[in-house]
């Protein structure tokens, strides 16, 4: 198989990484790759949100198989298009994209199809319909642009000068640019909070490891929402019965539901989950796998993710291939200084080496190039360090020690990755 990776993140590097470890993979072009992916596949100029320019790229190189990362061209439709010209790929349609592309067309398939989620205030178009309703909301409140915001478009809002605050910046400053144009209102649910991703090949599906990831930029979940600093995964995540009642009353009415309105979905599909004393309930969905819950997944896969794909793309999926790794896995990211503000890049990243010398560590590349013979930042997550092992304390010990042996200018990252299994966290955390 020769196989086509679309994006340049540390999701990527991952899905390449294992991609790899399949006999039956004879080349892996990587569009646009990093510094890192470069040593394991061909890095490829482009652009992930020109489906245009991706058809022409794949109409050159004829892979057997595409594997689409980020959501831009999901959302673009870049399934469609390749579908259209009998090309494998591992993408739902632009329709069924809508489901991370727009939070009031995921809320309206929620409602319509009974699946449980938070109560939904109301959905605005402009910020003084979005202010007024306010005066009837029960706080803290949460705030939802309607588009794509690469995972800064939520905002748990404690009191109405927050709350005004963020609605003004969005809607009238235009501070999420057209992510930004409608908002929706919805109540805060509390509990804990949990990853579940399926792939599904439209007609059958499979659950892949449960994964938590941590989207504050600070320990003690401070700071502002980024696209994830950490991750990790253990089977305690998803006791029996919570798995069951997830499978009965979230994933098989979704997929009933797509089913039921003509929507094409193949690839895929992230329920982000907030387990509530009333039981799992959706917080979002994405269409994609996520970043870093992905490097923590990887880290367990024990089958031919490049056969279990391709047979995705075909329509032919079979569950029973899935199996995985006992135990449990850790990825903690390291970024730029200033991240998710403004932050600089260019800057020499040493001690990669002296991480990965620890016994199973692998170090995944989410913002880096190349220059020479030189490893340099070139984004605001660089790094995911990531480490499975037989206990998460095992795991976390060593990828904690491998992240000690890193170091560039400004580097930080959170230093209380899975201390919070069990605790009650709210959504946005």
């Amino acid at each position: 198989m020769k196989v086509l990776v679309i994006g340049g993140g540390g999701r990527e590097h991952a899905l390449v990484w294992k991609l790899n470890q399949s006999p039956r993979i004879e080349k892996i072009w990587c569009a646009p790759g990093n510094g890192g992916i470069e040593t394991e596949a061909e890095c490829l100029p482009a652009d992930p949100a020109d489906v245009p320019g991706l058809v022409a790229l794949a109409d050159r190189l004829g892979p057997d198989l595409t594997i689409v990362g980020p959501e831009l061209p999901l959302v673009n439709g870049i399934g469609d298009a390749f579908r259209a010209r009998g090309w494998p790929i591992v993408a739902p349609s632009r329709q069924a994209a809508q489901l991370e592309g727009s939070k009031v067309f995921a809320k309206q398939f929620l409602l319509r199809q009974g699946i449980p989620t938070a109560q939904m205030y109301g959905e605005f178009d402009s910020s003084q319909d979005a202010i007024a309703a306010l005066s009837s909301v029960d706080w803290p409140v949460v705030i939802k642009a309607d588009g794509l915001c690469a995972g800064k478009g939520v905002f748990v809002a404690q009191d109405a000068p927050s709350a005004e605050d963020f609605i003004r910046r969005v809607m009238d400053k235009n501070e999420l640019g057209a992510g930004g144009k409608r908002l929706l209102l919805e109540e805060t649910l509390e509990g804990e909070e949990l990853s579940f991703i399926v792939i599904t090949d439209g007609q059958r599906y499979a659950p892949l490891v449960p994964t938590r990831d941590y989207k504050r930029v600070f320990d003690g979940n401070r700071g502002p929402n980024t696209g994830g600093m950490g991750a990790y995964s253990t089977d305690e995540l998803l006791p029996p019965k919570l798995r069951q009642d997830i499978l009965e009353f979230i994933v098989e009415p979704t997929m009933r539901g797509l089913a039921t309105e003509g929507i094409l979905y193949q690839g895929f599909l992230y329920a982000g989950l907030m387990l509530t004393a009333l039981g799992p309930k959706v917080l979002e969905f994405n269409c994609r796998l996520g970043d870093p819950e992905t490097q923590a997944i990887v880290a367990r896969v024990d089958f031919d993710l490049a056969q279990v794909l391709a047979e995705l793309a075909a329509g032919i999926l079979e569950p029973s291939r899935l199996r995985w790794k006992r135990g449990a896995s850790v990825c903690i990211v390291i970024a730029s200084g200033g991240y998710p503000g403004k932050f600089e890049t260019g800057k020499r990243i040493d001690g990669l080496t002296d991480a990965e010398r620890i016994t199973g560590v692998r170090v995944f590349h989410a913002g880096t190039r190349r220059q020479g013979d030189s490893i340099l930042t070139s984004g605001g997550r660089v790094l995911g360090v990531t480490v499975p092992d037989a206990s998460l304390e095992a795991a976390l010990a060593k990828a904690y020690e491998a992240a000690g042996k890193i170091h560039f200018e400004g580097m930080h990252y959170r230093r209380d990755i899975g201390a919070h299994a069990g605790q009650v966290q709210a959504v946005g955390d």
